[in-house]
């Protein structure tokens, strides 16, 4: 009976205990009570806090009984508290609703500040913000992209320190670099568009793009192996947007110099009365000229998805982004002196060294099926399939060696060729991941990820060329009529790759202010061609630990272990297979958010080796036997510095610099101390953005300064390298330096009309971006725009 009596007491004593305390579950809306994705959720008295998730709903749980004052805020939102009484062990509070907070959204032009930017899990597969990642990771917003009327991927990315072009090939793609590393892979919704491991580069439409996510650093452990996915000069990955649970959207019709005509649309809204389907579809047209008289462009883009929200845990996205674009390739302009002389000339726009029937044509479809099942408030499975279709069709003009006469080389005389050719690209990936938030495990709680992809690529080539057709006079008026003319067929290309990475990640909190990280990723590739298969594995550890001083400021480092295993089968003097070459990369920095998070401060040291190379082996004529052998250096270090946010209420800045040291330390085919081509040591940028009020509301103005610096135009060889213009044991000239500025006014009429007029290039700045001697591309001249507005 004692045993019974005390049994019972302990169990009325854990009754009375457990109701001493409550969940309080409820939903964030705004005034038309759609939901508030993201809002921050704090009760001052006692400390505790929380995140809404995308659909506006929040849960605090171990809240003791009592009146407490619960604050809630949101971007583009008044804060505001709201007494809340907890009396039962669940409470479902009645939706809270937040104020607009005047042009608050207008101004936010770095993007939601306390979300995770669609899609970034694609990157990282770890649910933490870029500012809580141990990568440099920055995120150009939808907003900023409108502000400053970008339209191509360059034009985004030069918001962001470190990255910049490598060549445009004629204006005919966008190949991106960064870290001192040739073409670093673009991808589109976590997926990439183009097999190519150097990043020839894609061209896309940014009126589908929800935000831009550069991942700087390596990437080896989430999206593969190095100089592929995982570059360790990092990775560029293009959002499209998604369906929003409230009907809107907008059109618009933009105007531009050089016969520019725009038109764009994006609609949105949920398609039942319960809010449980939701659709977007967002489009472009453009036509226009250029400052080269006859060259053009026409595209059209086409952006539609749907998403289902099964229940409160699971949902359904399906997305799709077609762009198709046509426009005659620019051959540019050609140097008039010997490879290591910068006598680039000025070619004057109404010449034009190409045929007029010079056509690149581009095709990209990608699509996507993404599936979330969150299983408790600790425990979330994603699963995404994501695919990308690329044709390429370039027929063009080329510009082949300088023409001698009398053994004088005559630089304004240019052997003309004729070529065509075509690349299939076909890229898929289903990838798996389970996701764990704060799991406690005694007094540390993890935040992991465990998952796994399957890539697969294909892609094939046919070329036709004639080296030969004419020869041209740069200073004269030329023939663009292409004469009757056979071309030789070359060799077909193509291969095809599958890969299976595993990867395994975990965060320990170990208390609130250490966080150590730690991944390892396997990658199990094959390349399958017409000659033979080669096949090899990979392991890519990370290590590194972030210590928070205080609240707002994170110290961190790492060190990243990635393989290339492109050229793992290469032979040996001996015969032996050489294996996989190495990357180990050193990062390390600061990054900090002040004012309630409104601005953010970085700061990133990184250094980069491949002392493991696969080098070729040459005989005492610099002529290749066909062997390799292990050894080199390759280095690439620097720093990156990064402000972003609002300086003052109305004032928005995104400013950067990046300092990259980049040598071929120890090679058999670079010259000790060169540096990669089109690397540049510095480059900077500062955006200015400033919204008035008062009499003057509505307006804004805003305005940008890009820099980039010298930078080689080839690289240099010690003897071995002859291709693509490279003269060996001839240091080639560095291309200029050259400074953009561009300026933007703004103008809300109402809630529904806005204007935008820009200038870009304001002082008629003229700048070079060049693939070695095979294209010498300026930068576009002074171009005045203007974009008028309806937003439903």
């Amino acid at each position: 009976m004692k045993k019974i009596v005390l049994w019972v007491h302990l169990l009325i004593v854990t009754v009375l205990f457990s109701q001493n305390s409550g969940t309080l579950r409820g939903t964030i809306v705004d005034g038309n009570e759609n939901p508030i994705s993201f809002a921050n959720v704090f009760l001052e008295d006692i400390q505790k806090g929380s995140m809404a998730n995308e659909d506006g709903t929040y849960e605090l749980k171990d809240i003791p009984y009592g009146t407490w004052q619960l604050r809630i805020s949101a971007v583009g939102f008044k804060t505001k508290t709201f007494p809340i009484s907890i009396n039962n062990p669940e409470v479902t509070a009645k939706p809270l609703q937040l104020a607009m907070e005047n042009h608050l959204s207008e101004v936010e032009v770095f993007g939601r500040r306390a979300s995770h930017p669609d899609k970034i899990e694609a990157l990282t597969r770890l649910p933490l913000e870029p500012y809580e990642q141990i990568q440099s990771i920055s995120v150009i917003s939808d907003k900023l992209i409108t502000n400053q009327g970008a339209l191509t991927i360059s034009e985004a990315t030069k918001n962001v320190p470190g990255v910049y072009t490598f060549a445009t090939y004629g204006n005919k793609r966008e190949s991106m670099s960064s870290r001192g590393f040739r073409g670093i892979p673009i991808l589109k919704n976590g997926v990439r568009v183009h097999s190519d491991f150097r990043g020839v580069g894609i061209l896309t439409d940014m009126q589908g793009v929800d935000n831009i996510q550069v991942l700087k650093g390596s990437a080896s452990i989430t999206q593969g192996v190095a100089t592929d996915l995982g570059s360790p000069g990092g990775v560029i990955n293009i959002v499209t947007k998604t369906p929003i649970y409230q009907f809107g959207g907008s059109v618009s019709q933009r105007f531009g110099s050089y016969g520019q005509v725009r038109p764009t649309f994006d609609i949105y809204g949920p398609i039942d009365d319960n809010q449980k389907v939701a659709f977007r579809i967002n489009g472009a047209l453009e036509r226009a000229n250029s400052f080269r008289s006859g060259v053009s462009s026409e595209r059209i883009y086409i952006n539609p998805s749907l998403q289902w929200k099964i229940d409160n845990r699971s949902k359904i996205t399906v997305e799709f982004d077609h762009f198709d674009d046509s426009r005659t390739p620019d051959l540019g302009t050609v140097n008039l002196g010997p490879n290591d002389q910068n006598a680039i000339y000025d070619l004057p726009s109404d010449k034009f060294l190409g045929y007029e029937n010079d056509r690149s044509l581009t095709k990209n479809t990608t699509y996507s099926l993404r599936f979330d099942r969150q299983f408790n408030d600790k425990l979330t499975l994603k699963t995404a399939f994501y695919k990308s279709h690329l044709k390429l069709d370039d027929k063009g003009a080329s510009l082949g060696s300088v023409v001698t006469i009398d053994d004088v080389e005559q630089y304004n005389l240019r052997a003309r060729g004729y070529s065509t050719s075509t690349r299939s690209d076909d890229n898929g990936v289903l990838q798996v991941d389970l996701i764990g938030t704060k799991v406690q495990t005694g007094s540390i709680n993890h935040t992991f990820q465990v998952g796994f992809d399957y890539r697969t690529s294909q892609y094939s080539t046919t070329s036709q060329r004639q080296s030969v057709i004419d020869t041209i006079n740069v200073f004269e008026t030329n023939s663009n009529t292409l004469p009757s003319v056979a071309l030789v067929a070359g060799t077909p290309g193509g291969a095809e790759s599958k890969s299976l990475g595993l990867v395994a990640q975990d965060v320990i909190s170990w208390n609130n202010w250490l966080r150590s990280f730690i991944g390892i990723r396997y990658s199990s590739t094959e390349t399958i061609t017409d000659i033979e298969n080669n096949k090899s594995d990979a392991f890519s550890p990370l290590g590194g630990f972030i210590v928070s001083p205080y609240k707002n400021i994170n110290l961190f480092a790492s060190y990243t272990n990635s393989a290339y295993p492109r050229t793992a089968a290469r032979l040996g003097v001996n015969g032996e297979a050489l294996g996989n070459e190495r990357f180990d990369q050193l990062e390390a920095g600061i990054k900090t958010s002040w004012l309630e998070d409104r601005l953010r401060f970085n700061l990133t040291i990184f250094k980069i080796n491949n002392k493991n190379i696969n080098l070729p082996v040459y005989d005492e004529n610099w002529v290749a036997t066909g062997y390799y052998q292990k050894g080199g250096n390759d280095q690439r270090q620097g720093v990156e510095v990064e402000l972003t946010g609002r300086i003052l209420e109305s004032l928005t800045a995104v400013a950067g610099y990046s300092y990259i040291d980049a040598q071929y330390k120890d090679h058999t085919s670079y010259v000790f101390g060169s540096a990669p081509l089109n690397t540049p040591r510095h480059t900077a940028n500062i955006y200015l953005d400033y919204k008035f009020s008062g009499m003057l509301d509505g307006l804004s103005l805003g305005g940008g300064v890009y820099y980039t610096g010298e930078r080689p135009i080839n690289d240099w060889s010690s003897g071995a390298v002859t291709h693509e213009g490279i003269v060996p044991n001839e240091k080639p000239f560095n291309v200029e330096a050259y400074t953009l500025t561009n300026l933007q006014a703004g103008y809300r009429f109402n809630n529904h009309w806005d204007l935008r007029l820009m200038v870009n290039n304001v002082f008629d700045q003229i700048g070079y971006n060049a693939y070695r001697t095979s294209y010498i591309n300026q930068t576009a001249p002074r171009t005045f725009g203007g974009i008028l507005r309806y937003t439903l």
